[in-house]
């Protein structure tokens, strides 16, 4: 097993801190007991954020051309809480320069904001004071994946599970990369092996469901993203995916229903509102199709299967629809 470096006083107390969603994922790059201590963190005040974006981009109609709320009170929140995090953790850094874990965590917050060079930098750091800390070289990897750098990622995945061979992360970003390369069997094999070492991780029922769907194999994709929601079922991404794969099977009803819960929980989601148009025109209520496709198009106005949808059911700029 891989060594993990002994968490600082400091870094504990910052790992409160963290905004519900990344709280999430970096608890699952540090120590356990830590870990353990996040999770109960989140289970109290995860999904704030979220309920208020919800409660400002949805209401009972749309009208295409008049853009929904905006939800930047609740993003700027989330903005604050990630520099803040970042100010913390810089203090701990200070304080502990010879801390890989410290580097590692500062990494994932960075990663989170979408501010890549910094991550990558502070994971160099971390890989660099801990030559054998496989979590960091697995963070890494999914930074060089977000950036299109494949090859890089590969072979970071491949040094993480050099040094742990049953590093679960690693396996799932592996199989991603695999999957994006076009290796369908290496991705379904390193899918399979993530989930045998950590069978409640909900990301790789997801991506092991998102390479069944793209082989046409849907009651396999769909059952695969049925245990992602079981195990996660506040993220949209899975019952996006699903309804997209009840759709291709005919089932526009299940399809629909999985819509209406996709864009509540992510009602930012151009994806989710465009599927849910498509669904409610397969079922003849072109109202609420022209409503969903508006949502859309206030999102993303370019966004061309939305406004071919739109023009389909006969929408107009400037009328109201329902969505709901």
């Amino acid at each position: 097993m891989t060594r993990i470096a002994a968490a600082t006083p400091e870094t504990a107390r910052i790992a409160f801190e963290i905004a519900p969603k990344m709280a999430r994922k970096i608890a699952r790059k540090i120590a356990p007991k830590i870990a353990r201590k996040i999770a109960r963190k989140i289970r109290t005040g995860r999904g704030l954020a979220a309920a208020a974006a919800a409660a400002l981009a949805l209401s009972g109609c749309a009208t295409f051309g008049n853009p929904p709320a905006s939800n930047a009170g609740a993003t700027d929140a989330v903005l604050a809480t990630s520099q803040t995090n970042l100010t913390s953790l810089g203090e701990v850094i200070t304080k502990h320069p010879d801390d890989p874990q410290a580097y590692n965590m500062r990494g994932t917050v960075y990663g989170e904001a979408g501010r890549n060079d910094q991550a990558l930098a502070d994971f160099d750091k971390a890989i660099g004071l801990d030559p054998k800390y496989a979590q960091a070289y697995a963070n890494r990897a999914l930074i060089y994946r977000k950036i299109k750098k494949l090859d890089l990622a590969l072979a970071d995945d491949n040094k993480a599970l050099a040094l742990d061979a049953n590093y679960a992360p690693a396996y799932l970003g592996r199989g991603i990369v695999y999957r994006e390369q076009g290796h369908a069997s290496e991705a379904l094999e390193d899918f399979n092996k993530a989930i045998t070492l950590k069978p409640d991780n909900a990301d790789a029922y997801y991506n092991r469901g998102l390479l069944y769907q793209s082989r046409q194999q849907h009651q396999f994709a769909i059952d695969d993203f049925s245990t992602a929601i079981g195990l996660e079922n506040d993220n949209a991404e899975p019952w996006t995916a699903r309804a997209l794969s009840y759709l291709a099977i005919g089932d526009v009803k299940s399809a629909s229903t999985d819509l209406d819960q996709a864009v509540q929980l992510n009602p930012q989601s151009v994806r989710a509102w465009t599927s849910r148009g498509l669904a409610y025109e397969k079922l003849g209520q072109k109202d609420k199709a022209a409503g969903s496709y508006a949502k859309a198009l206030n999102i993303d106005d370019k966004y061309a299967p939305a406004k071919a949808g739109f023009a389909r059911v006969g929408g107009k700029i400037g009328q109201t629809y329902p969505t709901f």
